[in-house]
C-alpha cells in the first residue's frame, strides 16, 4: 500500500500560508529579506518522513507588491521539455482562430487541459470539456494536485485500463499515444475494407500513434498500442529489474533525463545515453533482423527490421497502386508519394499536397506499426521485443501480397522459451486479471522461483513477460545464483546434481513434471484394472519434464508398473551430465558442437536423432541402424494403436489424442478418427487405460526423452502396451541400465 501523502501536502500548504503571514508582518518594516524554515513531519501508516521546507521571501517596501518564493525543483523543471516555452508542443495553436488548444490536444499540451481531464478543476474526469487557453506548459500543478495523489490507473486509447499503478500514472496519461489496434481496425471498417485488404480506397487513410508513446511500448499487448495482427500473440509489459521498472524510476521526474549513473551499475559499458542503444542481454539471444549480427544492441535489431518493412511497404504500394510510398519523420502527414520512385523523398516531394493517397487496409496496418517503431525514441529500452513483433508481423503480412517477398528466413520473431513473453506459458493468465495462481507461479512467473527458494512455497504472482534475470540470479549486478542444493519431485523423492550445481538444480524446479507414479496410484487406489470407473480422470504430467526422464526410477515421474525394474539416473559422460552442461543456460539450445566430438554425424538436431549405442531392435521393426529416437517413436505409435483398440473393446468409446488441445484425450463419438469441436474429453477411464495414457503423454511432452533417458522411456512404453493388451510381437523390453554401463 502506498503511504498517504495528503498530510504532507496539507502541512506544506500550511507552511506556505505561514510564510505569507510572516511576510505581511515584516513588509511593514519595508525592504527586507525574510527566510522562513519549517521542518514538516508526515506520519502515515508505516512511514515517517521529515521534510525541511525553506522559503526565501523578498519583502518590498510596499505591502501590495508581489513576493518571490523559491519552489523546490524549479530549476530542474524549468529547463526540461515539459517547460519548453518556445517549442512546438506548446505553441502549435498560437496562430489559430480562435487561439486555443483544442479539446483533443489540451490534455497533454497545456496544464488547464490536463487538470480538466483529471477532473481536478471540478469538471467530469476522463474527458476534456473545453479548449484550453494557450500559453501554458506542463506546470507543477499538473502533476501535483489532489487528484494525482490518489491516481492509480490509466485508460489507454484501446479502451483498456491499466490499474494498480504508482506515481508513474501521471506520466502515462500523455505518454500512451492516441491510437491502437482498436482504432486502426475501426478506420478500416469505416472504409469498408475489412474483407478487402488490398483494395485501394480514397476512404482509407493513415492512422498515427502520435509522439513518445513510451507507456504503450512498455505495456505491449496489455495496452495494444501497436497494431496486433489477428492470431498472433504479443509480449506484455516489459519488466526490467526491481526499482527500475517505471517511468520515474528510470527518468528524473523533473528534468526527464535518464538516470544514467544508475544504469551503469549493471550496464558497465554504458558511458553516455547513446551507449544505451548497444545494450543486449542474455534474454535476447536470437537474430531478430536476420543480418547475422547478434552482438548489436536491440536498438539496431529494430532498425534492421524497420528497414526491411520499409522496403516491403514500397514494393507493395507500387504493385497495388503504381505509387511508391515514402516516409518523412519530421513532416506531417509523414507518408508521401515518391514521385520519381527513387526510394527517397526530395524536399519538393515531402509537402502536404503530395501526401500518399493510395492506401489499402493492409498498407495502413503496416504503416501504423512502422511509425509506432519511430515515435518512441526509447523503444529499445521500453519494450523492444513488442516493437520487434509488430515489425516482423507487418513484414510477414505484406509478404503474402507482393510478388517478391522479403526474405525472412534468418529473422526471428520471438526468443527462446524462457524469454518468449508472448507465448502461452506466460500469457495464459492475462484474461484472468494477470495473476498467476500459486499452483503455477513457480514456473510461469518471473518471481515465483525466488519465493519458492526462500520460503518453500509459492503464492500468487503477477503475470510476467517471460523469466527475468532475477528469476535465477540473486544479484543482478554480479549475476550470482540462488543456492539450491537439492530438489524435491512430485513423487516425494529428493535428488540433486550436486550442491555446487545450483544452476542445473534450479532447472529441476520446473522441468520435473507435476505428477508421478505416486499420484496416479493415489487416484486409482484398488480399482480393478480393466473396469470403467467414474472416479477416474486423466492426470497430465505437464510439459518438458526432462528432469523426471533423466532421473528415471529415482523420481518415478512416469508410471511404473508393479513388479518391474526401471533405469535410474542416465549417467552420460564426464562434463556432459547435467542440464547446464548439455544446454546453453540462456538460449536453452543443445550444445551440439560438443556432441559431435564423440557421436559422428551428430552436428545437428537431426544428427542427434541418429545416435544409438546398442544393436537391440526394441520396437520390432527390423531396423537396428536407426537412432534410438526412431525406436521410441515406433513404440509410441504401437502404444497409441493399443490404447485405441483397448478403449473400444473395454469401454465402448473410441478415444483420440491431440497433443495441442486440453484435455489431450477426447471421445471420438462419431467415430470419424478426428477431434471435432463438439467432442469433449474422454471420460470412460479404466485404471490400465489411465496408466497407459499417462505414459503416452509423458513420452510426448519431453521432446528430448531419447537423449535424456532412452532406456527408461522404452521401458514405460513397453509396459504400457502390455497393460492394455497390445501387440508386442518382435519388440524387446529395454535393458535396465546401471551406473557405468
Amino acid at each position: 500500500m502506498r503511504p498517504n501523502k495528503r498530510p504532507l501536502i496539507f502541512l506544506l500548504l500550511a507552511t506556505f500560508a505561514l510564510s505569507a503571514i510572516l511576510l505581511a508582518a515584516c513588509s511593514q518594516q519595508g525592504g527586507q529579506t525574510v527566510e522562513v524554515t519549517r521542518v514538516v513531519t508526515e506520519q502515515a501508516p508505516g512511514t515517517t518522513t521529515e521534510v525541511e521546507v525553506t522559503r526565501i521571501v523578498e519583502v518590498p517596501a510596499e505591502p501590495s507588491q508581489t513576493v518571490s518564493v523559491e519552489v523546490p525543483f524549479y530549476d530542474e523543471w524549468s529547463a526540461s521539455p515539459h517547460n519548453d516555452t518556445e517549442g512546438e508542443p506548446f505553441n502549435h495553436w498560437n496562430e489559430d482562430d480562435p487561439a486555443e488548444v483544442p479539446t483533443d490536444c489540451a490534455k497533454c499540451h497545456s496544464t488547464p487541459g490536463y487538470l480538466d481531464h483529471l477532473g481536478a478543476d471540478g469538471s467530469t474526469p476522463g474527458v476534456v470539456d473545453v479548449p484550453a487557453p494557450i500559453g501554458s506548459t506542463v506546470e507543477c500543478v499538473a502533476c501535483h494536485n489532489e487528484v494525482t495523489l490518489d491516481k492509480t490507473s490509466v485508460v489507454f486509447p484501446s479502451g483498456i485500463e491499466i490499474a494498480n499503478l504508482g506515481d508513474e500514472a501521471r506520466c502515462m496519461e500523455c505518454h500512451q499515444g492516441r491510437a491502437s489496434t482498436v482504432s486502426v481496425d475501426q478506420n478500416i471498417a469505416d472504409a469498408g475494407l475489412t474483407e478487402k485488404l488490398d483494395t485501394v480506397s480514397e476512404d482509407m487513410g493513415f492512422s498515427g500513434i502520435h509522439y513518445y508513446a513510451a507507456a504503450a511500448t512498455q505495456y505491449g499487448t496489455l495496452a495494444k498500442g501497436g497494431y496486433e495482427y489477428a492470431g498472433q500473440a504479443y509480449d506484455a509489459r516489459f519488466d526490467h529489474v526491481a526499482e527500475y521498472n517505471t517511468c520515474i524510476e528510470c527518468h528524473d521526474m523533473h528534468t526527464l533525463e535518464i538516470k544514467l549513473q544508475e544504469c551503469q551499475a549493471c550496464h558497465t559499458d554504458v558511458k553516455t545515453t547513446e551507449d544505451l542503444a548497444n545494450i543486449r542481454m542474455n534474454g535476447s539471444l536470437v537474430d531478430y533482423d536476420g543480418d547475422g549480427d547478434m552482438e548489436e544492441g536491440v536498438y539496431y535489431e529494430i532498425e534492421g527490421l524497420r528497414d526491411l518493412l520499409y522496403g516491403a511497404m514500397q514494393t507493395y504500394s507500387m504493385e497495388t497502386s503504381g505509387k511508391m510510398i515514402a516516409y518523412d519523420d519530421h513532416t506531417y502527414p509523414y507518408f508521401f508519394i515518391d514521385t520519381d520512385a527513387d526510394g527517397a523523398l526530395s524536399e519538393a516531394e515531402a509537402v502536404y499536397p503530395n501526401q500518399f493517397n493510395a492506401w489499402t487496409a493492409r498498407l495502413a496496418k503496416a504503416a501504423y506499426n512502422f511509425q509506432v517503431s519511430m515515435k518512441d525514441t526509447g523503444r529499445h529500452a521500453h519494450g523492444g521485443k513488442y516493437i520487434i513483433q509488430l515489425l516482423y508481423d507487418s513484414i510477414a503480412d505484406l509478404n503474402t501480397a507482393i510478388d517478391t517477398p522479403v526474405d525472412m528466413t534468418a529473422a526471428n520473431r520471438i526468443d527462446h522459451g524462457h524469454f518468449a513473453g508472448s507465448e502461452e506459458a506466460f500469457r495464459h493468465w492475462d484474461a484472468e486479471g494477470g495473476v498467476v495462481p500459486g499452483s503455477c507461479a513457480k514456473c510461469h512467473s518471473a518471481t515465483g522461483q525466488p519465493e519458492f527458494i526462500a520460503e518453500g512455497v509459492v503464492t500468487s504472482q503477477p503475470a510476467a513477460n517471460g523469466l527475468s534475470c532475477g528469476t535465477c540470479h540473486n544479484d543482478v549486478q554480479n549475476f550470482t545464483l540462488y543456492e539450491v542444493s537439492s530438489v524435491r519431485f512430485p513423487s516425494g523423492a529428493t535428488v540433486s546434481f550436486g550442491e555446487r550445481d545450483s544452476a542445473a538444480n534450479m532447472c529441476l524446479h520446473c522441468h520435473q513434471g507435476r505428477e508421478s507414479t505416486v499420484s496416479v496410484n493415489r487416484l486409482i487406489g484398488d480399482l480393478p484394472g480393466d473396469e470403467v470407473s467414474d472416479s477416474l480422470r486423466f492426470l497430465n504430467i505437464h510439459y518438458y519434464a526432462a528432469g523426471a526422464t533423466l532421473f528415471g526410477t529415482e523420481v518415478k515421474g512416469a508410471y511404473e508398473f508393479d513388479g518391474r525394474e526401471y533405469t535410474g539416473f542416465n549417467e552420460h559422460v564426464g562434463t556432459f551430465n547435467s542440464c547446464t552442461e548439455c544446454h546453453d543456460t540462456h538460449a536453452l539450445q543443445i550444445v551440439i558442437e560438443d556432441c559431435g566430438e564423440c557421436h559422428e554425424g551428430a552436428d545437428s538436431l537431426e544428427g542427434l536423432r541418429t545416435i544409438r549405442m546398442t544393436d537391440v531392435d526394441y520396437d520390432g521393426d527390423g531396423d537396428v541402424a536407426e537412432g534410438v529416437y526412431g525406436e521410441i517413436d515406433t513404440m509410441r505409435e504401437r502404444l497409441y494403436a493399443a490404447i485405441q483398440a483397448y478403449a473400444v473393446e473395454f469401454t465402448g468409446t473410441p478415444i483420440l489424442y491431440d497433443a495441442h488441445a486440453y484435455p489431450y484425450w477426447f471421445a471420438d463419438t462419431d467415430g470419424n478418427g478426428r477431434v471435432n469441436d463438439e467432442e469433449g474429453g474422454f471420460a470412460s477411464w479404466t485404471p490400465n487405460l489411465l496408466r497407459a495414457a499417462y505414459n503416452y503423454q509423458d513420452s510426448q511432452k519431453d521432446p528430448g526423452a531419447f537423449a535424456h533417458n532412452s532406456s527408461y522411456v522404452l521401458q514405460i512404453l513397453y509396459d504400457s502396451i502390455q497393460a492394455v493388451h497390445g501387440d508386442l510381437t518382435g519388440a524387446t523390453r529395454a535393458e535396465v541400465r546401471t551406473f557405468g554401463q
